[in-house]
Protein backbone atom coordinates (compact mmCIF):
# COMPACT_ATOMS: atom_id res chain seq x y z
CA UNK A 1 0.00 0.00 0.00
CA UNK A 2 1.56 3.35 -1.26
CA UNK A 3 1.45 6.52 1.24
CA UNK A 4 -1.41 8.42 -0.71
CA UNK A 5 -3.53 5.03 0.05
CA UNK A 6 -2.72 4.76 3.60
CA UNK A 7 -3.57 8.58 3.77
CA UNK A 8 -7.18 8.02 1.80
CA UNK A 9 -7.71 5.31 4.38
CA UNK A 10 -7.41 6.89 7.02
CA UNK A 11 -9.36 10.02 6.18
CA UNK A 12 -12.28 7.68 4.48
CA UNK A 13 -12.28 5.83 8.45
CA UNK A 14 -12.45 9.17 10.17
CA UNK A 15 -15.47 10.42 7.85
CA UNK A 16 -17.20 7.37 8.36
CA UNK A 17 -16.67 7.11 12.40
CA UNK A 18 -17.55 10.95 12.39
CA UNK A 19 -20.70 10.10 10.14
CA UNK A 20 -21.91 7.37 12.75
CA UNK A 21 -21.20 9.46 15.40
CA UNK A 22 -23.91 11.90 14.19
CA UNK A 23 -26.43 9.16 13.19
CA UNK A 24 -26.07 7.50 16.81
CA UNK A 25 -26.49 11.14 18.24
CA UNK A 26 -29.24 12.21 15.99
CA UNK A 27 -31.34 9.24 16.98
CA UNK A 28 -30.63 9.07 20.19
CA UNK A 29 -31.89 12.88 20.21
CA UNK A 30 -34.77 11.57 18.51
CA UNK A 31 -36.06 9.26 21.04
CA UNK A 32 -35.82 11.34 23.90
CA UNK A 33 -37.91 14.55 22.06
CA UNK A 34 -41.15 15.22 24.09
CA UNK A 35 -43.69 16.75 21.65
CA UNK A 36 -46.05 19.47 22.51
CA UNK A 37 -49.83 19.20 21.74
CA UNK A 38 -53.06 21.16 22.01
CA UNK A 39 -55.90 19.76 22.73
CA UNK A 40 -57.13 19.99 19.43
CA UNK A 41 -54.40 18.68 17.72
CA UNK A 42 -54.82 15.21 19.57
CA UNK A 43 -58.58 15.14 18.36
CA UNK A 44 -57.25 15.16 14.93
CA UNK A 45 -54.02 13.32 15.43
CA UNK A 46 -54.34 11.02 18.49
CA UNK A 47 -50.85 9.72 20.24
CA UNK A 48 -50.23 6.26 20.95
CA UNK A 49 -51.30 5.17 24.95
CA UNK A 50 -48.58 5.48 26.98
CA UNK A 51 -46.04 7.79 24.81
CA UNK A 52 -44.74 10.50 26.46
CA UNK A 53 -46.12 13.70 25.37
CA UNK A 54 -46.19 17.58 26.47
CA UNK A 55 -49.85 18.92 26.48
CA UNK A 56 -50.43 22.80 26.90
CA UNK A 57 -53.37 25.12 26.89
CA UNK A 58 -55.86 26.81 29.21
CA UNK A 59 -57.26 25.17 32.54
CA UNK A 60 -60.96 24.77 31.95
CA UNK A 61 -63.09 27.08 33.76
CA UNK A 62 -65.09 24.88 36.99
CA UNK A 63 -62.81 21.87 36.20
CA UNK A 64 -60.40 21.60 39.39
CA UNK A 65 -61.61 19.52 41.66
CA UNK A 66 -59.13 17.62 44.29
CA UNK A 67 -59.36 14.40 45.26
CA UNK A 68 -57.52 12.87 48.28
CA UNK A 69 -54.17 13.33 49.41
CA UNK A 70 -52.47 15.51 46.43
CA UNK A 71 -54.66 14.30 44.10
CA UNK A 72 -56.03 16.58 41.53
CA UNK A 73 -58.29 16.40 38.95
CA UNK A 74 -58.84 19.25 35.90
CA UNK A 75 -59.40 19.62 32.00
CA UNK A 76 -56.79 21.43 29.70
CA UNK A 77 -59.02 23.23 26.83
CA UNK A 78 -58.01 25.16 23.58
CA UNK A 79 -61.64 26.34 23.40
CA UNK A 80 -62.31 24.01 20.68
CA UNK A 81 -61.40 20.54 22.47
CA UNK A 82 -61.05 19.74 26.11
CA UNK A 83 -58.61 17.21 27.61
CA UNK A 84 -59.18 15.65 30.99
CA UNK A 85 -55.70 15.52 33.50
CA UNK A 86 -54.75 13.40 36.32
CA UNK A 87 -51.87 15.07 38.35
CA UNK A 88 -50.72 13.73 41.47
CA UNK A 89 -48.39 16.13 43.13
CA UNK A 90 -47.93 19.71 44.85
CA UNK A 91 -49.16 22.37 41.89
CA UNK A 92 -48.00 25.64 41.39
CA UNK A 93 -48.33 28.66 43.27
CA UNK A 94 -50.42 30.49 40.30
CA UNK A 95 -52.14 27.71 39.10
CA UNK A 96 -56.07 28.23 38.25
CA UNK A 97 -58.73 27.90 35.70
CA UNK A 98 -58.51 30.02 32.43
CA UNK A 99 -54.38 30.40 33.09
CA UNK A 100 -52.11 28.95 30.47
CA UNK A 101 -50.73 25.94 31.67
CA UNK A 102 -47.89 22.96 30.37
CA UNK A 103 -48.54 19.28 31.43
CA UNK A 104 -46.48 16.48 30.99
CA UNK A 105 -47.31 12.52 30.84
CA UNK A 106 -49.04 10.09 29.07
CA UNK A 107 -52.70 8.96 28.35
CA UNK A 108 -53.65 5.41 30.13
CA UNK A 109 -55.94 2.81 28.88
CA UNK A 110 -59.40 5.04 29.63
CA UNK A 111 -58.17 8.25 27.12
CA UNK A 112 -57.58 10.03 30.50
CA UNK A 113 -53.95 12.33 30.41
CA UNK A 114 -51.78 11.33 33.49
CA UNK A 115 -49.27 14.37 34.16
CA UNK A 116 -46.15 14.29 36.09
CA UNK A 117 -45.26 17.37 36.29
CA UNK A 118 -47.67 20.79 36.08
CA UNK A 119 -45.83 24.63 34.90
CA UNK A 120 -48.15 27.22 34.81
CA UNK A 121 -47.50 31.25 34.28
CA UNK A 122 -45.58 32.80 36.93
CA UNK A 123 -46.52 36.47 36.54
CA UNK A 124 -49.73 38.52 35.29
CA UNK A 125 -48.26 38.67 31.73
CA UNK A 126 -46.84 35.65 30.56
CA UNK A 127 -48.04 32.48 29.18
CA UNK A 128 -45.79 30.13 28.54
CA UNK A 129 -44.57 30.23 24.46
CA UNK A 130 -45.93 27.28 22.87
CA UNK A 131 -49.37 27.20 24.54
CA UNK A 132 -49.53 31.22 23.40
CA UNK A 133 -48.43 30.11 19.94
CA UNK A 134 -50.52 27.17 19.82
CA UNK A 135 -53.48 29.50 20.71
CA UNK A 136 -52.73 32.69 18.56
CA UNK A 137 -52.74 29.95 15.27
CA UNK A 138 -56.19 29.29 16.20
CA UNK A 139 -57.08 32.80 16.54
CA UNK A 140 -58.59 32.23 20.57
CA UNK A 141 -55.69 34.03 22.54
CA UNK A 142 -55.06 37.65 22.22
CA UNK A 143 -52.64 39.66 24.01
CA UNK A 144 -53.75 41.79 26.38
Amino acid sequence: MTRKQKRLSVIGGALAFLGLATFLTFYALGQKASYFYMPGDLAENPVAQGQRIRLGGLVAKGSIQRGQGTEVDFAVTDQVETVKVVYNGILPDLFREEQGVITEGSFDASGIFIADSVLAKHDETYMPREVAEGLKEKGLWQEQ
